[in-house]
């Protein structure tokens, strides 16, 4: 079944909390709103109050770890992960749609615990209108009445995660669907210093680089963006080498390729916050008068 390709075990899952850097309140949250309730079911037998929630929504700026905190939640829940794609439900032919998201959820109940994740749910399931597509309504008054069938079972444990940076696009019934919101935020300089710790730890790094000044300096920074500076930053070492042993590599004997390469120096970083910061500003995404120079 084309659905069950995008099943995930959740021993399969690579990311875990220690991949995510800066978010230990949410994180906390999560575990107790989320995660306690499907791992320790019996202890909540006797409420319907405390019960996971049968929705969950992540929302803020892109690039600050949605997508690596639903699979994360995945993976210490010990639930599968069906990671949702709005193209799995799309069909030309009359009718099909809504039996493919009646598969997804009859998959879903069969796998319990499962998350359902929508990434960018805002692009399926926005505001109605008059102007949508009949297919397109259909499809999503079948979804959110398979869904309502698992708000209305309390002994199911599966639940529906999006993830999205416009919330306000979402359609208002999906948001009653939701009652558990996150906000992630782009981080703050305490965050992105462990961010860049993380991101770093496992690299050479030299002596002098200051990932407290790199923090300073990247307000408005979303959490990939400081991994693409590190990222960047590293390529700059390899092109110094490549520089220094074009000749060598030409006519080398093969000892030569073994040479390790330099540790990341603050330079490398620095050129890559530089350049990074001059593209943001250009694309509009990081205004001047919140870049601090160095």
């Amino acid at each position: 079944m084309m659905i069950a390709a995008h099943l995930i075990h959740p021993q399969d899952i690579t990311v875990s909390w220690t991949n995510i850097a800066g978010l230990d309140h949410m994180i906390q949250e999560l575990r107790e709103t989320v995660i306690l309730p499907i791992q320790r079911k019996e202890l909540f037998a006797d409420s319907q109050l405390t019960t996971a929630p049968k929705g969950v929504l992540l929302h803020g700026p892109p690039g600050c770890g949605k997508t690596l905190i639903a699979k994360a939640t995945a993976k210490e829940a010990g639930t599968r992960f069906i990671n949702l794609d709005l193209s799995i439900l799309t069909d030309k032919w009359y009718g099909e749609s809504q039996k493919l998201a009646a598969a997804v959820f009859t998959l879903a109940v069969k796998l319990q615990p499962c998350i359902i994740f929508i990434d960018e749910i805002d692009s399926f399931l926005r505001s109605r209108n008059t102007t949508d597509h009949e297919a397109t309504a259909m499809m999503k008054a079948q979804f959110m009445s398979l869904w309502d069938g698992l708000i209305t079972d309390p002994n199911c444990t599966v639940i529906v995660m999006g993830a999205t940076n416009r919330p306000q696009d979402l359609d208002r019934a999906i948001l009653r669907r939701m009652p558990a919101t996150f906000h992630i935020p782009m981080p703050n300089a305490m965050q992105r210093m462990k961010i860049l710790d993380l991101t770093l730890e496992n690299e050479p790094v030299a002596d002098d680089v200051d990932v407290e000044k790199l923090a300073r300096l990247t307000d408005g920074f979303s959490g990939s963006d400081l991994r693409e500076l590190c990222r960047n930053g590293s390529v700059y070492r390899v092109r110094d080498y490549m520089k220094n042993h074009s000749e060598a590599v030409l006519d080398s004997s093969e000892d030569e390729y073994q040479d390790a390469l330099r540790p990341i120096m603050m330079e490398d970083l620095m050129l890559s916050l530089n350049k990074m910061r001059e593209s943001k500003v250009h694309c509009g995404s990081l205004p001047m008068n919140r870049i601090e120079l160095d």
